[in-house]
C-alpha cells in the first residue's frame, strides 16, 4: 500500500544543449554574484585565509566549498549573514580547508541535485565547539541570502560552471549537509527541492539519505527525495501532497499600523520522511587531501603565487559532463520517490500530479496589503541556532501537518 502510494508515473525528457538556457525556470541563478565573490569559479587561486569571498563550489569529492564563519569561535545562527567560503581545493579566492578538517563525506548525484553529507572538527573552520549550528541559503530574511552575497556553482548539471538558484546547507561544529538544485519540471520545482523554511529539522529530515560515521569517503548516485517535508498523496488515481509548516511565533503590522500576533505550527511533528533515497555505483577512497601545508593555512594567512603542486594559470573550472546516472539506458517507475532512476535522463511526472509546488509561493514573501506597507516581527528556533544532526526530540521545532497550499500561505509569514 505504501509503495503504491508513494509511487510515481514518470516519462522520458529529451536530450538538452548543454546552455543555461536550456535548464528548468528556477534552476540558473538570475541575479548579481556577490561583491565579495569572483566573478567566475576559478582554481587555482592564491591562499588568502581573511578572504570574505562567498563564492561555493560543487563539483566532486575532492572539490567542494563549504559556508562556515570567519571569525573563530563562532555560533553559526549569529553570523548566518557573514560566513564565508571554505574551499577544499585552492579556488574562488576562498580560504582553504586545512587536510584532516573533514573526517568523512558521501558525495551524492542524483537527477535534480546534487548533494554532500559529512563530519568533521569544524572548529578549525570558525564555528564554536558544541554549536549545533544553522542554515543558510541564498534567500535568508531580507531577501539578500544567509550569508549576503553567497553564490553556489556546480559543473554537475552539464560538465560546465553553472550558477545554482536554489541551495542550503546545514553546519554544525561536527557535521554537515549541502544540497544544489540543479534540475526542475512541473510538479518538482528547483525552490522545492531546495526548500528551506524547515530550519530546525536537522540533516537527514531535510537532505535525506545514507548517512555514514566518520572514515567514509564515498561517491554515488542516488535515487531522488521528495522535496522537504512533502508527503504524496494518491486518491481516485491523482497525486497530490501535504506539508507541514514549522513553529514560529510573531506579530505581523498591516499597512494600516495595527499589529496581529500569530502562531504557526502546533506540538505535531512527523516521524521520518517520505522516503529516504538509496545510494548505487558507491566509489569509496581513503581520504580527501588538497595536499597543501598546514603551516601555509593557519588563521589570516596568505600567499603570493598558487600553492605549489597546483598550476600557475588560474582558469574556470568546467570539465567533462558527468556519466550516466545509475548506469542504465532509460527511466523507471519502480522505486518509491519521485527520482528512482535507472538512465541518463531527467524525470518528467504524470500529467495527473498536481503541479502546485512551494516554489511557487514565492519563498520569503509576506501577504499583500491593500494600502501602505506591512511588517512581520517574530521568533523561531530556526533563527536561535539549531541542531543539524537527526537526533532526539529536542532537536526539532513542533510542526503542523497542514495542506501545501496553507503550508505556502503559513510560511509566507516567515519573511
Amino acid at each position: 500500500m505504501l509503495l503504491s502510494a508513494l509511487s510515481l508515473a514518470v516519462a522520458v525528457v529529451g536530450a538538452r544543449a548543454q546552455t543555461a538556457s536550456s535548464f528548468p525556470v528556477g534552476v540558473i541563478a538570475t541575479g548579481t554574484m556577490g561583491t565579495t565573490n569572483p566573478p567566475q569559479a576559478t582554481m587555482p587561486t592564491i591562499i588568502n585565509q581573511g578572504s570574505m569571498a562567498r563564492l561555493l563550489s560543487i563539483n566532486s569529492i575532492d572539490d567542494f566549498c563549504l559556508f562556515a564563519p570567519p571569525d573563530p569561535n563562532s555560533v553559526i545562527a549569529d553570523t548566518e549573514q557573514e560566513e564565508v567560503a571554505w574551499c577544499t581545493q585552492p579556488r574562488n579566492n576562498a580560504r582553504v580547508i586545512p587536510d584532516g578538517v573533514i573526517t568523512g563525506v558521501s558525495f551524492l548525484r542524483t537527477d535534480f541535485y546534487v548533494q554532500l553529507m559529512g563530519t568533521g572538527d569544524f572548529t578549525q573552520i570558525g564555528i564554536q565547539n558544541g554549536d549545533e549550528g544553522g542554515e543558510l541559503d541564498p534567500h535568508g530574511a531580507t531577501g539578500a541570502g544567509n550569508p549576503i552575497g553567497g553564490n553556489i556553482t556546480t559543473t554537475i548539471a552539464d560538465g560546465t560552471d553553472e550558477h545554482i538558484a536554489e541551495w542550503m546547507e546545514y553546519i554544525s561544529y561536527n557535521q554537515f549537509c549541502i544540497r544544489a538544485c540543479t534540475w526542475a519540471n512541473s510538479t518538482y520545482s528547483a525552490a522545492a527541492m531546495c526548500w528551506h523554511e524547515l530550519d530546525v529539522m536537522g540533516c537527514e529530515f531535510v537532505m535525506p539519505g545514507t548517512y555514514n560515521a566518520p572514515g567514509i569517503f564515498e561517491t554515488c548516485d542516488a535515487d531522488v527525495a521528495y522535496p522537504p517535508g512533502w508527503y504524496p498523496e494518491v486518491e481516485n488515481g491523482v497525486t497530490s501532497y501535504s506539508s507541514f509548516a514549522q513553529y514560529f511565533t510573531g506579530v505581523y503590522t498591516g499597512g494600516d499600523g495595527s499589529a496581529t500576533p500569530y502562531t504557526v505550527g502546533d506540538l505535531v511533528t512527523p516521524s521520518t520522511v517520505a522516503f529516504i533515497p538509496s545510494s548505487s555505483n558507491c566509489v569509496t577512497q581513503a581520504t580527501i587531501s588538497n595536499g597543501i601545508a598546514a603551516s601555509l593555512l593557519t588563521a589570516g594567512a596568505s600567499g603570493t603565487a598558487v600553492p605549489a603542486g597546483f598550476t600557475s594559470t588560474p582558469t574556470t573550472t568546467g570539465g567533462t559532463a558527468p556519466t550516466a546516472l545509475n548506469g542504465g539506458d532509460s527511466n523507471s517507475s519502480s522505486g518509491s520517490g519521485p527520482g528512482t532512476t535507472t538512465g541518463t535522463t531527467k524525470l518528467a511526472t504524470s500529467t495527473t500530479a498536481k503541479a502546485t509546488t512551494p516554489g511557487t509561493g514565492a519563498p520569503g514573501t509576506t501577504p499583500a496589503t491593500s494600502a501602505g506597507s506591512s511588517t512581520v516581527s517574530g521568533s523561531s528556533p530556526a533563527r536561535r541556532g539549531v541542531s543539524v544532526g537527526y537526533g532526539d526530540s529536542g532537536e526539532f521545532a513542533a510542526v503542523a501537518l497542514v495542506s501545501l497550499v496553507s503550508g505556502i500561505a503559513a510560511v509566507a509569514l516567515l519573511a
